[in-house]
């Protein structure tokens, strides 16, 4: 019998301990570290694979004599998923997509499976429903279900076995967390099941150039479950997000060795399935006609193309001593930080003011271009004077109070004025050399000249 190893691993940061301790002394963090009982001489990571390939030695080769063109891409049949991935599947990638329960993660992949079985060979492994479960699934989406192979098994060793036999273009596992190896003595879904799992089917994938899609859950507060090596072994990270009541879902890559990262693409709910949504700014502009104080449209730029969304702001009096900073979509210290470049630089104070932000649609903006739009945002709410409806916004904000440029500004004002704005605020140096049709641009370099361009509109 195998002489057994055991060591402590930290579901934060993956990395390993001797011995169980309170904190992890990488990541610094607290009751993270759960047992790992392997075999020394069978653990699966380090397994020789290269069997499955009918290699038993691996060749070292140079780089130019690579041949790229014995691995094409090729086609989801969903431009927007393919735009997320870089432009379609890489044969031999490991592909995660991760989301909350409802959000349609198996509806997405048995949609895009069901395509793809036209032409290529597929195989989808289930282990957290049983065969009937996704034939019935299937049959309520009109989907054409007879070239989908189907396999409902949670042990990687027999999911590799099948595999080799037939052969399949591309795998799904849905999901990683019920997967388990043998050699591994804890339950599925624990730290170590899901380590050494998922570097099996990683490995097990390169090797035989297929293409493997993994379904992944997330925690209470929206993370990848697991440990944070899952997300290090794959190569492409996707999360699926969206309310369970809501029509619309967004599939935004966190990390992509073979495209774009931060790149974006929107799916609307449907009785049968996800569909894809071509143009998704237009669904985050549906305004009321009314003119309403603190509403204005920013563009944000989402991987490799800009898309415009709405940003609201409110701002009232309040009695209370510790004004309230809300901020939905948006980073809430950054709005701080915004709201004292407006008193230095503008002279506008809201210390008396409780303020809140929302980015309509649920959309997510991290990066720094919506700085102008929120501050003009909150200065109208705070003057109750409302903005055109044709006017956007966008531009990075100074500690002193000048305006930055950000990239694309080309391309964002180009989308905004094919959505019919004939109004734009824009930073300086992002302001076209060659004039747009039925746009006019107004450059600032300050807050000052902004809030005046602003106030000569109202």
């Amino acid at each position: 019998m195998a002489k057994k190893k055991t060591s402590f691993v930290c579901s934060d940061c993956g990395s390993d301990h001797p011995r169980w301790q309170g904190q992890c002394n990488d990541c610094k963090a607290w009751n993270t570290l759960s047992e790992f009982v392997v075999s020394q001489s069978s653990s699966p990571a380090v397994r020789n694979l290269s069997g499955y390939a009918g290699q038993t030695t691996a060749q070292i080769e140079t780089l130019s004599s690579i041949d790229l063109q014995a691995l094409p891409r090729f086609s989801s049949g969903f431009k927007e998923m393919d735009r997320v991935l870089g432009g379609g599947i890489v044969p031999g990638s490991a592909v995660l997509i991760g989301g909350s329960p409802g959000a349609g993660k198996s509806t997405l992949l048995l949609q895009v499976m069901c395509q793809l079985a036209e032409g290529k060979n597929v195989l989808y492994i289930t282990g957290e429903e049983s065969l009937q479960q996704v034939a019935m699934r299937a049959q309520r989406l009109g989907l054409a279900n007879d070239r989908l192979q189907l396999l409902a098994e949670t042990n990687v060793e027999a999911i590799c076995d099948l595999a080799l036999t037939h052969k399949p273009d591309v795998m799904v596992i849905d999901s990683i967390q019920v997967m388990h190896v043998v050699d591994v003595t804890s339950a599925p879904g624990s730290v170590s099941q899901v380590r050494e799992s998922a570097a099996y089917l990683t490995r097990f994938a390169k090797q035989n150039h297929i293409a493997m899609f993994l379904v992944g859950h997330v925690t209470k507060d929206g993370s990848l479950a697991g440990p944070k090596v899952l997300e290090h072994c794959i190569d492409c990270s996707m999360m699926l997000d969206g309310d369970a009541d809501g029509r619309f879902r967004t599939l935004r890559s966190h990390k992509n060795r073979f495209g774009a990262v931060n790149e974006l693409g929107v799916f609307a709910m449907t009785e049968k399935g996800l569909k894809e949504v071509s143009n998704p700014s237009a669904i985050f502009l549906s305004r009321d006609e009314q003119q309403s104080p603190g509403s204005i449209v920013m563009v944000v730029w989402e991987g490799t193309r800009p898309l415009l969304v709405e940003i609201q702001a409110l701002v009232d009096y309040t009695q209370t001593h510790n004004p309230k900073r809300i901020a939905v979509g948006l980073e809430q210290n950054r709005m701080a930080m915004l709201l004292a470049v407006l008193h230095r630089h503008g002279n506008v104070q809201m210390n008396d003011q409780d303020v809140f932000a929302n980015v309509v649609g649920g959309v997510k903006v991290a990066e720094t271009s919506a700085d102008l739009a929120l501050l003009l945002a909150m200065v109208s709410s705070f003057r109750n004077k409302a903005l055109s409806q044709k006017l956007i916004a966008f531009g990075e904000v100074g500690l002193s109070g000048e305006i930055r440029p950000v990239p694309n500004g080309i391309e964002r004002l180009s989308e905004a004025a094919k959505h019919g704005f004939n109004t734009a605020i824009v930073p300086k140096s992002n302001a076209p050399k060659t004039p747009i049709k039925g746009l006019k641009v107004i450059p600032v370099s300050r807050l000052s000249q902004a809030l005046d361009a602003m106030a000569d509109m109202e």
